[in-house]
């Protein structure tokens, strides 16, 4: 699983570092042709938006959840659109530029998000990967928002994170090794690889095999969520956060049972999780300060789950700490 290229777009040069960060992700992912290239336009745009209308603005880059692709990521704290349709608009600017920024992002990508409210900031999210499905289709949108940051000054990340999908229900995983650095990134990784090995098991008995996978690591806290049309169902043991969201409000939070999954785990036990077919469920590490949830905002509460995940991630993340969110919320259809 690869870490998420945090650029700070604190200063103009960042614009560079993004387009190249976003060209080499796609090349890593196998994109053919001119993609590379558009990924790289992507990154320019939106960490261009970024350093020229808004404050404390960051550009987060990474591989597409569930195919091969780009996702580019940009939020900030800035003064947000008053009118987003026109500012999507070519020839639009505010600043003596061209004003294609935006627009262009939204005619490159595959998928195409925005949030924004006046006084708070702006959240983007474009992805771009080979085509998929028959030509004049609506491919169904997996709405999955996943990042994976590591700790300030650190280059590994002991937090990981993955998503299968078997028998019809898809299976969500979030893993948070002891410590941070390399050990614990060898621990979360090596929990992600047994996961996809058969993530159709019962969910006890995945964390069982993870645990016996692990005993020579320093051990981790890992979650899963099972979720099906009917039902969503929890396994955790540590300090995995487990939240249940809908447009009003948290509905339900949970914590892991106590113990270290490759050293002391307990008897896994399954709580099952009242999730409807409009809710958000997000799994994160202590990374991520939990006070978020006390009282979060409407506008929070309402964005789509890749910008949900970015939101948490930048607005809430310990700096001194890995730090890992992932949010699935019900599918759509388009791009």
């Amino acid at each position: 699983m690869t870490v998420t290229a945090h650029i700070r777009v604190d200063h103009y040069s960042a614009v560079q570092l993004a387009a190249s960060a976003a060209r080499r992700t796609a090349e890593a992912q196998g994109l053919s042709g001119a993609l590379p290239d558009r990924a790289a336009v992507l990154a320019s745009e939106l960490a261009s938006n970024v350093a020229k209308h808004a404050q404390s603005g960051s550009v987060y880059i990474q591989p597409l959840p569930l195919r091969a692709g780009v996702e580019v990521l940009a939020v900030d704290r800035g003064p947000g659109m008053a009118d987003p349709e026109r500012c999507l608009a070519d020839g639009y600017s505010t600043s003596s530029s061209l004003g294609s920024g935006l627009g262009a992002v939204r005619r490159i990508s595959d998928e195409f998000t925005l949030r924004t409210r006046p006084g708070t900031g702006t959240l983007v999210c474009a992805r771009l990967g080979e085509p998929v499905g028959r030509p004049g289709t609506a491919p169904e949108v997996p709405a999955v928002g996943a990042l994976r940051v590591p700790a300030d000054g650190e280059r590994a990340c002991g937090d990981s994170w993955g998503v299968a999908t078997a028998d019809g229900r898809r299976t969500a995983l979030v893993v948070d090794g002891l410590g941070h650095g390399e050990p614990a990134a060898e621990a979360a990784e090596l929990a992600v690889r047994v996961f996809h090995r058969d993530p159709a098991l019962p969910l006890p008995g995945l964390l069982q095999a993870m645990h016996r996978a692990l005993r020579r690591t320093r051990g981790a806290a890992v979650a899963l969520v099972r979720l099906a049309p009917d039902v969503a169902e929890l396994c955790s043991v540590g300090n995995i956060r487990a939240q249940v969201l809908s447009h009003h409000g948290v509905r339900e939070r949970f914590g892991g049972q106590p113990g270290v999954v490759g050293w002391n785990m307990p008897e896994p036990r399954v709580r099952r999780l009242t999730a409807g077919p409009a809710s958000t469920v997000v799994l994160h590490t202590d990374g991520v300060d939990d006070r978020w949830m006390r009282d979060p905002s409407p506008f929070l509460l309402g964005l789509p789950a890749p910008l949900l995940a970015g939101a948490l991630v930048h607005e809430h993340r310990r700096g001194r700490d890995d730090a890992t969110v992932l949010a699935v919320g019900p599918a759509r259809r388009g791009a």
